[in-house]
């Protein structure tokens, strides 16, 4: 049980409602991957941004860009990364395994710099984290060097089923 230093914002999941969880609320670290806390609070789950670490009495690594590096290709493979360290903040698998991922590629843009366009899913349309997986997808990419657009479509068809996850994913999550 971690007593809350502060007054923190949080969403409930699987809802996506934003909360304010007052200080010294105890709360309980589910898991933390990624950036950002899964808490169990009064038997709820929520999710904890990055950036409110300090709440929990933890410290985070905010993701730095040198905003001059905007000239050249894209490393494709940086990207991927970046996707792996986004989380269903219910499931301890990143969204790449899980099979979120659609299609992720990259674009010239006229007036330079690169765009990135991922087509992406949830595991159930009715999710209410899909905008925060979204914003965490996109955020995260955007760290990537000679990054200066991000679009993440989020789409429904095809549906997700469990047969899009990893073998490593299955296997993690009991499936297999």
């Amino acid at each position: 049980m971690i007593p809350l230093k502060r007054d923190c914002k949080a969403t409930l999941i699987p809802v996506g409602t934003e909360i304010t969880i007052p200080s010294a609320t105890q709360v309980v670290v589910t898991q933390a991957l990624g950036g950002s806390f899964t808490v169990n609070v009064a038997g709820n789950l929520a999710r904890i941004a990055g950036e409110d670490a300090d709440a929990l009495g933890l410290e985070h690594t905010l993701i730095k860009k040198d905003i001059t590096d905007v000239d050249g290709p894209v490393d494709i493979e940086q990207v991927w990364e970046q996707l792996r360290t986004c989380y269903d903040p219910e499931i301890p698998v990143n969204i790449v395994e899980l099979g979120l991922i659609y299609e992720c590629k990259t674009t010239e843009l006229e007036d330079g710099g690169n765009q990135v366009n991922i087509t992406m899913t949830l595991t159930a349309p009715g999710c209410g984290m899909g905008p925060i997986l979204v914003d965490d997808a996109h955020s995260k990419v955007m760290s990537v060097k000679n990054v200066t657009e991000v679009h993440c479509e989020l789409v429904f068809d095809p549906p997700w089923d469990q047969g899009m996850m990893s073998e490593a994913a299955r296997l993690q999550t009991g499936l297999m």
